[in-house]
């Protein structure tokens, strides 16, 4: 079964107000609406929520992707981790030397 949102199927409200003459239950209505929750979406980028929610949007763009798409988000993906194990490798190995030093 396809994930409605926080809405059930048809009870956007933006079906009343943006998307007057639209079929609150035909799925590519319903997509172009949280489409548009996400784009108006707006609050505060410098929370550690915000940017769990921008990571979780990310994965959730890419999980729709397919082919070369997809395969250069996972490449992004796995760059970002490798660029944090390192980072992570590097402080540690600094602070083992300072601590003997």
């Amino acid at each position: 079964m396809a994930d409605s949102g926080p809405f059930g199927p048809g009870q956007n409200p933006r079906f009343d107000e943006d998307l007057v003459g639209l079929d609150p239950y035909d799925p590519e209505a319903r997509a172009f609406a949280e489409h548009l929750d996400r784009i108006e979406r707006c609050g505060p980028n410098f929370t550690v929520e915000a940017c769990l929610d921008g990571v979780s949007d990310f994965a959730d763009s890419s999980n729709r992707l397919g082919g070369l798409r997809w395969w250069i988000s996972a490449l992004v993906v796995i760059l970002i981790v490798l660029g944090v194990m390192v980072t992570a490798w590097d402080i540690i190995g600094r602070a083992i030397a300072w601590l003997a030093g």
